[in-house]
């Protein structure tokens, strides 16, 4: 059974800075897309930011780059995120992701796997 588990929200001042993880587990994700993406109370939920393992590509949306960095550990079936400079805007659940095609994507519905999500609060 395929399980994705986030960890790492909390409340975070202006300017601080969290990491978060993604712990993946029912089978390698090694040639998946896994992304990270959030939502806001009463918004819609965002691309942040994806990374395919297997060749290190990545992506940001244009509201985090310069801010955070994905990464992953292949030996552990991890991604991470760590959020610099974090700013009020940038409050809500995040959820890990992953994607099984091939075809590069950003957008919400071509992934298939989902976490529960953690929630990060940015107080100004």
């Amino acid at each position: 059974q395929v399980r994705l588990v986030e960890s790492g929200g909390g409340l975070m001042q202006a300017g601080g800075s969290l990491r978060l993880s993604c712990a993946a587990s029912g089978r390698s994700f090694s040639n998946y897309h896994m992304g990270w993406f959030r939502q806001a109370p009463g918004k819609e939920r965002e691309f942040v930011a994806a990374l395919k393992l297997s060749s290190g590509f990545f992506d940001y949306a244009d509201s985090v780059k310069g801010r955070f960095i994905i990464s992953g550990d292949n030996a552990k079936n991890t991604v991470y995120l760590q959020t610099n400079s974090l700013k009020p805007e940038d409050t809500g659940v995040y959820y890990c992701a992953a994607a099984r095609s091939a075809t590069w994507s950003v957008r919400r519905t071509d992934y298939d796997y989902w976490g529960q999500g953690t929630q990060v609060t940015v107080s100004s």
